[in-house]
């Protein structure tokens, strides 16, 4: 809450330097702001009385959006690649998947290696646990394997994440 909304009958008041006012009506507190050409803001409206204080709500907004800008430009944004197989993938199409993982690793996104099952290829999970299992032996130098090849439903996957 800001300058008139602040509806309160007493409040404590901060000055600009952070000193301690004391205690007044919340009118004299926002005259005394008014005079100093700042604004009067509750920072503790849980308090009793509530807390405010005098500052440059304008300027405050402002520094605020800037740090949570600069935080915004910091972290990373970490995607998740997918490359699909099939329990019966010949060799060169392994060695083009396998190709793409790495180019996925290098640029820094997780990769996650699925197969789906059709039909009667339903019996033989096994092969698809060989294939995974193969795969992550064949990327070893660029990745570490977050989650373990694992069966939901039809499909199984595993998740790889970049070395460091």
């Amino acid at each position: 809450m800001v300058n008139e909304q602040i509806r309160d009958k007493e409040v404590r008041v901060i000055d600009v330097d952070g000193s301690m006012l004391g205690i007044m009506s919340s009118k004299e507190a926002q005259k005394l702001a008014n005079s100093k050409n700042l604004d009067l803001v509750k920072i503790a409206p849980q308090a009793v009385p509530p807390v405010c204080r005098i500052m440059d709500y304008g300027k405050y907004m402002f520094d605020l959006a800037k740090k949570e800008k600069e935080a915004r430009k910091k972290q990373k944004v970490i995607n998740i690649k997918e490359v699909r197989l099939s329990s019966s993938i010949e060799d060169h199409d392994f060695n083009f998947k396998v190709k793409n993982a790495v180019k996925f690793l290098k640029d820094g996104d997780k990769v996650k290696v699925s197969i789906k099952f059709r039909g009667r290829e339903m019996n033989y999970t096994s092969l698809g646990q060989q294939i995974l299992e193969r795969f992550a032996d064949a990327i070893d130098e660029f990745a570490v394997v977050e989650r373990k090849p694992k069966l939901e439903g039809r499909n199984m996957f595993m998740i790889l994440n970049p070395k460091q």
